[in-house]
């Protein structure tokens, strides 16, 4: 018996929104990609440790993680579109302060500014993406999704081609990017406040999952271990990849975010192909598939020479990145009157994460070997078999 799957409501699907918050994510994670792209250029400059690099991606990800739950809690009883060009003022804030500080210490705040640009961003965003979605929900949040995915993958190539060679103050031309993303969103806010679809949001909102609570807690902590299991190796990756090339392959760094790139273009087609097939087929079958489809791609990758761990990262990349928004979207529908709280729990946990796992992993490379710390994270999608205690949802019917 297949997952049951809610049926369309009668709203429209409004692509023009949809793609404006789908670009804004891109400009977003694309400026937040800049710090991990540009990790080997601050190391030098710097003197840091790889524990010092963590720590920067520690407080960017838990400012970007701590405080999305409350601003979803809170806008899910008070919409607060305005909250959109907030957020990414915040994030232009953080750029100006990365282009110019010349301090450890001054480091970290850029990147605060940044993660609570970012925390501000994401839960009313997903909101938005939702509400005009017509009631494809997956398709909705997999475009959504894909445009920070794409930013992702394009931050570091950019970052080679703008900041490794002029330097950090380079970084201030990325200012532009903030600048077009909190024009697009004060559009975005006034189509929310305009919009009948806000009410209709409402209106679904009282529609009830069919479970009961503990189903439903047991359901939300299964859904949490599966984010555990992707977002630390995606951190292994995002994080230490170009790290793990130069001391494996001895390739250059320009060299070494190139094969990032392609990792990360990888992750953002996987990221379109999962939403739409978990709208045909079932949340929890894309989940299934996607994060524990990967493990034996992840534990042959340590052994591979340079050739295919390029193609198998590319592989990693398309098949373990189709579960977010399956997972996301199944968890909306497990608590559907609480969209805001439910999508700033799991970006949240995606951000916090990631980063107390880049803290993590910086301090096990330290301590043992970039190659040992693989190794390790090799396993992890073999979480993936948890899936097997998500619930089949009912179906329901969200224009009623």
């Amino acid at each position: 018996m297949s997952e049951a799957r809610p049926r369309p409501s009668p709203e429209k699907l409004v692509l023009p929104i949809v793609g404006a918050v789908s670009f804004v994510h891109l400009l977003n994670d694309l400026i937040q990609a800049i710090l991990p792209a540009i990790y080997p250029m601050l190391k030098i400059q710097y003197a840091l440790s790889f524990t010092q690099l963590g720590l920067i991606t520690l407080i960017f990800q838990v400012t970007a993680s701590l405080l999305q739950p409350a601003v979803g809690f809170y806008t899910d009883k008070y919409p607060k579109p305005a909250l959109l060009p907030l957020g990414m003022g915040f994030t232009l804030l953080g750029l100006l302060l990365l282009a110019v500080v010349n301090s450890f210490p001054l480091l970290l705040l850029a990147s605060a500014l940044i993660g609570l640009g970012s925390s501000t961003f994401h839960p009313e965003a997903s909101r938005v993406a939702r509400m005009a979605s017509g009631g494809r929900f997956g398709l909705a949040q997999s475009c959504f999704q894909v445009g920070g995915n794409a930013g992702s993958a394009l931050g570091p190539l950019l970052a080679a081609l703008i900041i490794i060679p002029r330097g950090q103050g380079s970084i201030a031309w990325f200012c532009l990017f903030a600048i077009v993303g909190i024009m697009v969103l004060l559009r975005v806010s006034r189509w929310v406040v305009s919009s009948q679809a806000a009410g209709s949001a409402r209106k679904n909102a009282n529609i009830d999952s069919g479970l009961s609570k503990q189903q439903i807690r047991r359901a939300l902590s299964v859904l949490a271990l599966l984010v555990l299991s992707k977002y630390v190796y995606m951190a292994c990756l995002s994080n230490y990849y170009t790290f793990y090339l130069i001391e494996h392959f001895q390739v250059s760094i320009a060299h070494s975010q190139l094969f990032l790139f392609l990792f990360l273009a990888a992750v953002a087609v996987g990221t379109v192909i999962g939403g739409p097939v978990g709208d045909r087929i079932g949340r929890k079958q894309v989940i299934w598939v996607s994060i524990l489809g990967a493990a034996p791609l992840t534990l042959l990758l340590p052994y591979a020479n340079l050739y295919w761990t390029a193609v198998l990262t590319v592989l990693i990349g398309l098949v373990l990145s189709s579960a977010f928004s399956a997972i996301i979207v199944f968890a909306q529908e497990l608590v559907p009157s609480k969209i805001g709280m439910i999508s700033g729990i799991f970006y949240g946990l995606m951000f916090g994460i990631s980063g107390i796992a880049a803290a993590g992993l910086g301090a096990l490379a330290d301590a043992t070997s970039i190659i040992t710390m693989f190794k390790f994270c090799a396993w992890l999608p073999l979480l993936g078999i948890l899936a097997i205690f998500l619930p089949k949802m009912r179906q329901v019917n969200p224009g009623k």
